[in-house]
This record gives structure tokens, sequence and C-alpha cells, in this order.
């Protein structure tokens, strides 16, 4: 596949590491006991989304296997919904601003494509609408266009307001047979108890090491083994984390911290500001920053001398940033008070 290639999880065929999850529905299928709704969760970037449209295709596909849920790419019903025209597939995510969704309908008016980039600047609404969701019960109240499946992928519930989220519970309660109405969520337990109770709930879990490798060698084929690698042990089983580490050039990044840390106090006090004074450039980069000390954290508490005291430290380091974040407290000097803290356990 090119480097220059997006991959999204509507044109991507290729799925690693939740073979449990496929088997669970698979035999729903072939025992004929396939619920109408399903709750697919787990951690960001593991493959929900690419989980929910290999699914969708394999039901949607009238060539499909009872043996496995792999369809062919080049069929006429995957064609159709890799190009999101599928007449018996419904996507239900945020839609763009007022502004740019003019832009988008502007260019389908006058017949002219937008570019990957422009498409990628593009913003998209803080929540999914109740008028969005709406539109779930006129789709499912057509007949489908071959007597088949008709399939609904929210993506995801998180992001639905609370009238949006009351009027997907009214279509859950009588959902039409032949249906499949597939939840995507980053975080259930902030679902309404009663969305929850109506569905088949599948859980994927994160990704191993050697599946986040071999997905980097097919994505960024670019990178060295060595990155390959080292990115793979910090990307916490995400293959969505590992793509954006890769190209934010995150490895360097926390290669960088580690060398501060276990320096103790002996580290060069250019090389903590040089550091910081990266992590602070723009917002994803100090994002980026947030995540990875949490990350050391995380990965050093069993090795470092005192367990209890790096508890305290990603305690603080939660707190710190929460408040940062959440105030516009000098960001330079939160990096630097809670990195000064990892010195002095190390």
């Amino acid at each position: 596949m090119p480097e220059d290639e997006i991959v999204t999880p509507q044109n991507n065929f290729f799925l690693l590491g939740q073979e449990e999850a496929e088997k669970v529905v698979l035999d729903c299928y072939n025992n004929h006991t396939l619920h109408n709704s399903w709750l697919i969760s787990g951690e960001r970037g593991i493959g929900k989304a690419t989980f929910a449209y290999k699914f969708a295709r394999f039901l949607l596909d009238p060539n499909r296997s009872e043996k496995t849920l792999n369809t062919s790419p080049d069929s006429q019903s995957n064609r159709l919904v890799s190009s999101n025209s599928h007449p018996d597939l419904k996507v239900i995510e945020r839609d763009y601003i007022e502004t740019d969704r003019k832009k988008v309908l502007k260019a389908i008016k006058d017949g002219e494509a937008m570019s990957e980039s422009e498409l990628q600047n593009l913003k998209k609404s803080a929540f999914i609408r109740i008028d969005d969701v709406r539109t779930i019960n006129d789709f499912m109240a057509k007949k489908s266009s071959q007597d088949g499946w008709r399939v609904v992928i929210v993506d995801s519930i998180d992001d639905m307001n609370a009238a949006a989220a009351n009027a997907l519970l009214k279509i859950l309660e009588e959902p039409p047979a032949k249906s499949v109405i597939m939840l995507i969520s980053h975080n259930v337990g902030k679902l309404l108890p009663t969305i929850k109770s109506r569905c088949s709930k599948l859980v994927l879990r994160p990704l191993d090491e050697n599946n986040l490798v071999c997905l980097l060698r097919r994505y960024r084929p670019g990178l060295d083994e060595k990155e390959i690698k080292g990115i793979a042990h910090i990307a916490s089983g995400s293959i969505g984390k590992a793509l954006a580490y890769a190209d934010g050039d995150a490895l360097s990044m926390y290669d960088g911290l580690q060398n501060i840390v276990f320096s103790g106090f002996k580290f060069k006090l250019a090389d903590l500001l040089s550091w910081v004074d990266e992590a602070v450039a723009s917002e994803d980069s100090f994002a980026l920053a947030q995540e990875l000390i949490l990350k050391f954290c995380s990965d050093n508490i069993v090795n470092c001398r005192d367990v209890e005291e790096m508890a305290k430290v990603w305690e603080n380091a939660v707190k710190c940033f929460r408040l940062t974040n959440s105030l516009n407290i000098d960001k330079r000097q939160a990096l630097i008070n809670v990195i000064s803290q990892l010195c002095k356990i190390n």
C-alpha cells in the first residue's frame, strides 16, 4: 500500500488481533442468533471501526462465506461500501460544521472532488445531532436493495448529546428484522444504562506488540525496524496511536524523556528545556507530551526504586495536566515540575 494513501476503516480490509470478536459474530450468524444491536467497545485506535465495517461488508455481501468474515475487496457490494454509497448501509457520525458542510455540498454539486488535504482540514461539530439519529428511522423503513440485511454504524455513540442518545434508544427498542445496528464506544461507562442493556456487547482488546509491528510495516513501510519496534512498544496496543506516533516523531520525544529522567539530577538543563520547548510548540505536541509522560510512569512503575512514590507522581501528573488544560496554567512550568518529580525517584 502506498505510504501516502490514507487508510480509513471504510476502505481497510486488513484487520489483525480481533479474531475472538470475529468468531463471536460469525457463530451468532451461523446459529441464527444474531442480535440486532451490538455495542463494540475498547480503547481508541484498536480497530473497532475497522471491525464494524468488516462485519457490515460480510452482512451486505451476497457471496458471504459461513467460515469467515472476510469478503472480496473487488466485489460490487464492497466497492459500494468503500465509496459510502451502499444503499443498505448507513453511517452516523459527527457532521461537518455548517460552513464546512456547505463547502462539501458545493464540491458535490460542482462535481469537483475535494483533495485529501482539504477533507482533513474540514472541521466537525462537537456532537452527533438528534436530526442525524432520526434519519435511521427513514433508513430502516425502506426495503433493502436485495431483500438482504440493513446495517447502521454509529461512530461513535460517545459523540451523541442526551437528546440524540434518547432518540437512538427508541430505535433500539424495536429494531426491524434483518437489521443490525453497531454502536462504537471508547468509554462505555458514560453511556445510558438502558442503551447498554439493549445491546449485545463486544469488548475488543488492545493489540499485542507483534500485531502492531506487522501493521506498522504495512502502513509505514519507510520506518526502520528499530523505529517500528520502539513505536509498537509505546503505543499501548493501539494501531491508531502507533500511526500517529510514527507521523509525530513520538519515539524521539519518548527517548528524550527517558534520557532526562534516567539521568536523575545529573541531567543537562539544556536538554530538559529543549524537550519542554518542543512539547509546548503546539496543542498537539503538548497533548503528546502529556501522554508520553503518563506512559513513562506506567511503564516504569514496577522497576523504579519506590513504587508508591511513582504512583504518586503519576497521580500528581494527571491532576497537574487536568488543571493546566482547564485553567490555562503555564504549560512549560507544568512539564518541568512533573519531569523534576520523576527525576527524584529514578
